[in-house]
């Protein structure tokens, strides 16, 4: 079974800002860091962090690196913060919704 599209886009958008919000971290590391829990193409994740930024939800800064060039750190600015706490709300609810959904139609039968 296919996870619809646009469904984990907006889910990957929550699991990023959440991995920002507990460290800064760079481009490969967050790919890294969510691909633990959910499969995700490593290209879809840089336009996101984009976006992120330019919406002005984190920052960026670069800090050098023992293994090549400087990496591009994501911090989550104070704004990106109220996004992720707002969509977390909204992600919980919609958990809550869908289970009591499926727990109701399980008992009709």
């Amino acid at each position: 079974m296919n996870v619809n599209i646009q469904f984990k886009k907006g889910v990957l958008e929550l699991c990023v800002l959440v991995l920002i919000h507990r460290q800064d971290r760079y481009g490969y590391e967050l790919a890294q860091a969510v691909s633990k829990h959910i499969e995700v193409a490593e290209g879809a994740l840089y336009p996101l962090l984009r976006r992120l930024v330019n919406d002005g939800y984190c920052s960026t800064y670069l800090q050098e690196s023992t293994e090549g060039p400087p990496r591009k750190y994501y911090r989550l600015s104070d704004k990106g913060l109220e996004y992720m706490t707002a969509l977390t709300m909204e992600w919980q609810t919609f958990v809550r919704n869908v289970a009591n959904l499926i727990e109701e139609g399980t008992q009709d039968e």
